[in-house]
């Protein structure tokens, strides 16, 4: 079995300076600085925000399963503006998956305007029919509603 959860969130930041925070290590600093009550902390284990970067994501107190998640960057395209994780272990891999992965993509509307497209697909077995209903975008979706006001407030530092 296998399947997917999207989500756009508009944002109200040009494309390029959201992705520039979304590409690397700065989304991780941001998050842990803004908003770990809600979206948890966030320590990155080895790498320097390229591929192959692996983050530590300690879940708020409250989330299900272990309350946290390791995850490695495998794809991160600056053109397409695309960064994509595997989730190593935690999160979702609790419930049962074999595979989970998360898709980040900035989708530019106008020069001063984009959408935060996040995606987690999921394989696993038949038996996961049942818990399929508990994956969902929320954390990202928030994530990209607070970057994006955080951004939208500091632009004209940038």
């Amino acid at each position: 079995m296998q399947g997917h959860v999207s989500q756009d969130t508009p944002v109200g930041v040009p494309a390029a300076l959201i992705w520039d925070v979304y590409r690397g290590l700065e989304l991780g600093r941001l998050v842990d600085k803004l908003a770990p009550e809600v979206l948890g902390r966030v320590e990155f284990l080895e790498g320097d925000g390229g591929v192959g970067t692996i983050a530590k994501l300690t879940l708020p107190p409250g989330t299900p399963g272990r309350g946290y998640m390791k995850e490695r960057f495998t794809k991160i395209d600056d053109e397409n503006r695309v960064k994509e994780t595997e989730v190593l272990e935690g999160g979702y891999k609790d419930l049962g998956f074999d595979v989970v992965r998360i898709r980040l993509e900035i989708v530019e509307k106008d020069s001063e305007s984009c959408m935060v497209r996040s995606t987690i697909e999921y394989e696993g077995d038949e038996k996961l029919a049942d818990v399929v209903s508990h994956v969902n975008v929320k954390p990202l979706e928030m994530m990209a509603e607070i970057i994006g006001k955080h951004l939208c407030q500091n632009k004209s530092t940038h």
